[in-house]
């Protein structure tokens, strides 16, 4: 039963190798926000003055988190190669500059 899933899911891939391509890239470029989200949310926890500020640092600081699981999920159930969208990265970079 899985296999048959596996294999309808490798059929539509080689169909449409841009769509998916395009899926991955923005995952990736999902993966890489809600990481930036997460630094800046424990930052904001380290500077957190007050029981206020801590109870909202800690909030957003889960909320990233959480979100960045997520994500991650998303980017393994895609196959997705962390190493080699980093190099597309740096490479679309460069040819828009």
């Amino acid at each position: 039963m899985w296999w048959n899933k596996w294999s309808r899911q490798e059929e539509k891939r080689a169909e449409h190798p841009e769509a998916e391509h395009e899926k991955m890239w923005e995952t990736y470029l999902d993966v890489r926000h809600s990481q930036l989200e997460w630094e800046r949310a424990h930052l904001l926890f380290q500077e957190a003055a007050g029981q206020d500020q801590i109870d909202y640092a800690i909030y957003m600081l889960e909320a990233a988190e959480r979100k960045y699981q997520i994500n991650l999920k998303q980017a393994k159930e895609l196959n997705m190669n962390g190493a080699a969208m980093y190099r597309e990265e740096i490479r679309r970079y460069k040819s828009d500059y």
